[in-house]
This record gives C-alpha cells, structure tokens and sequence, in this order.
C-alpha cells in the first residue's frame, strides 16, 4: 500500500530534518558537557531536562488551541522554530549549569509554541486514512535529522577536539536554514476561524477513546525520563564519547527506517495494536538497561530502543488527529503533549533522585514497570473502548 506525501508534508520534513540536524549534534553531548566541563551533578541534569520539556508540554495546549483558534497553523509553527534556532547561540556562552538551562529552555520554548500547531498543519494536509502513513513519513525526515546530526557532532568533535561551544555555534547554521525552508515554501491550509472566547479543554468535549489514551500515555510518561539517563547509563557502562553518539545514531538509523512502515501498518491493522507494541518494547529496553553490566549490549538496546519511538511518536498523533474534532485537532494534541510533558517532568527528577540514591539501573526499573502498567491498561480498556 502507497500514500502520496502532500508538498507541505515534504517540505515540513525538511524543515524537521534539518532542525534535528541542528538538535541531535549537540542533543548526546549537552549532558556529556554538563558532567565533564561544568561538573554538573545528576540531579541537575535530571532538574535541567525535567524543567526543559515540561516547558514545551505545557506550551503546547496554547499553541495547538490558539491555532484552532485564529485559523491558521503557519505563524506559530515559524516563530517556534525561530526560538529554538537562537537557542544553539546560548549553548555556546554556558560557562555554569544555570545557562544551560536558560538554553533549554528557550529551545523547548520554542518546541512548545511550534509542534502542535505543526503537527495539525500536517493533519490539515492529509486526507483522512492515510495519516499514519503521512505522519511516519515526516518522523522518518526529522529522524534522518537524527542520524546526521549526531554524526556531524563525531566528525566535529574529532577535527576541533571536543571544542563542545564551537559545535553549538555551528548547529545554528542547518537550523536556520530549516527557518528559511518553513518560512518561503511551506503554505497555510487556511481553516475557519473558530467562535471561542477561551480555552476549552472540557473531557467530554474528546469522547472516551480519546480519554482513555490520554489516561495510558499519562501512566506510561510518568516513567519515561528524558534520553540523556539512557547516554549517561552507555557512559557508566564504559563506553567513550564517540562510542555513545555512534550508539545514539544507532536508534535514530533504526527509529528513521522504521517509521514510515510503522505508520502504514497503524493505517492497515489499528493505531492501537501498534501503540501496545511500542509500550511494550520501551518496557523490555528499560529492563535490559537496568540489568545489563555489559557496553555490548548497549549496542543492541538502541537499536530496539527504536522501535518502540517509531511504533508510539508519529502513530500517536495520527491517532488523536482521527480522533479528535475536526475543529480541535490542535487543542486536542497539544493537550496530549502537555499532560504526558508534565508527567515526563516528574519522570526526569525521579530518575535522577533515584541514580543517586540507588545506583544506575533505579531509573530503568522504574521506567520498565510504569510502561508495563500502561500496556495492562491498554488491554482492560480494550472492552471499554469497544462498547463507547
């Protein structure tokens, strides 16, 4: 089975993939430059990406609401992109923690103003019934991103050094372009604009299947802290700075090619049934990361770390697009992000306080049993889901 890709779709990805381009050259080696230049602590770490995403999460109900609202996605999208653009500059004046986390912030600000109205410019695009196919396509263009960056960040690290403030000076170059694509070739799908006054974010309004998901992805988020425990964790297990980007890139190669074939498949079987499939292998990869004493295998659980991205990321937000109003796709998921944003919040500060106080493997336990208590609730929901 085909799906033709809409222009603004392509051209969205490339967008995402030079953004990620940007993003992921210096996303695996923040936190390495967080410990071994700035002599920050876990906590910290935990406290910096925490404070970070929840900003983007709780963001992105206004952006996805105000965009049903005014009618169009576009304006939004540009400006959020921006912010995040000027962020790489900040990066490079961090001499502490503290401006560290001003940097994330002021990306994540930007990420929190721009994805949900993006991602409903995607929907708006897309006919009905192909948009897990549509919507994989544009993960696999932001996860070649993905795998470029982090190798540009190798081939940088080893000509400069690991000189990390020039590599953050030079990520602002393919995230502006990315800018300048967004802003001369990608065109608004205009909507009617819509009668409100405020937010309106009553349940009822999204019907119980909607509900129920929120619910689940709410449990599993509560346990799924932010990717740098799983670069830290490939650290302790003795991997070199090299050997840990090059593992990253392993998922991203991994979570790219998959993508688009996992979005097909939710077209053809269920969005569900491949939810379920993603919970359940972040479930299996956390306990292997808890239980594993070996650098090998750090190997082999980033590359199935990418299935589980790649069966839940783009899958998810094709699924509330069909289910959600035609009228509140981008309240609906910009709701998402922010419950399951605040919840990763909460995740990332446990994660840290357990590193510390019980050792490495704390945080994979933790992040292994929410995410099979997710996965029960998705069966039992099943029934209910079915008579609603």
């Amino acid at each position: 089975m085909k799906t033709k890709i809409p222009a603004n779709v392509i051209w969205l990805g490339f967008v995402s993939l030079f953004n990620d381009i940007a993003s992921e050259m210096i996303y695996p080696i923040v936190p390495i430059f967080l410990t071994s230049v700035l002599g920050a602590p876990m906590a910290v770490i935990g406290l910096i990406e925490g404070v970070a995403e929840s900003t983007a999460s709780l963001l992105k109900v206004f952006s996805g609401w105000f965009s049903d609202l005014i009618g169009q996605r576009k304006p939004l999208t540009v400006f959020g992109y921006s912010f995040s653009t000027i962020s790489k500059l900040f990066l490079a004046l961090a001499y502490a923690w503290p401006m560290v986390l001003l940097a994330r912030f002021i990306d994540r600000f930007g990420k929190g103003i721009r994805v949900s109205a993006r991602d409903a410019l995607i929907a708006d695009s897309t006919e009905p019934g192909s948009r897990g196919a549509v919507f994989g396509f544009h993960r696999t263009m932001d996860t070649l991103g993905a795998v470029g960056g982090p190798l540009l960040a190798i081939g940088l690290m080893a000509i400069f050094h690991d000189r990390f403030r020039l590599i953050f000076v030079i990520s602002f170059i393919p995230a502006l372009i990315g800018v300048l694509i967004l802003q001369f070739f990608v065109k608004e799908v205009r909507k009617p604009v819509q009668p409100k006054e405020r937010i309106n974010v009553s349940w009822r309004n999204f019907g119980a299947k909607y509900n129920w998901f929120l619910l689940i992805s709410l449990i599993f988020s509560l346990g799924n802290s932010s990717d740098v425990f799983l670069i830290l964790r490939s650290k302790d297990l003795g991997l070199s700075t090299i050997l840990v980007v090059l593992a990253y890139v392993i998922y991203n190669i991994t979570y790219a090619a998959l993508s688009y074939p996992a979005g097909l498949m939710a077209d053809k079987i269920g969005y569900r049934k491949v939810l379920f499939a993603g919970f359940f292998i972040f479930a299996l990869v956390y306990a292997g990361f808890a239980l594993t004493n070996s650098a090998v295998s750090v190997w082999v659980l980033f590359a199935v770390y990418g299935f589980y991205i790649a069966f839940t990321e783009g899958v998810s937000k094709a699924y509330i697009a069909d289910l959600a109003p035609k009228d509140q796709v981008g309240t609906a998921i910009g709701l998402y992000y922010t419950i399951t944003g605040v919840a990763v919040l909460f995740a990332s500060l446990v994660a840290g306080w357990l590193w510390g106080a019980y050792g490495a493997a704390g945080p994979f336990y933790y992040g292994s049993a929410m995410a099979l208590i997710a996965c029960a609730l998705f069966l039992v929901s099943s029934p209910i889901l079915k008579r609603s």
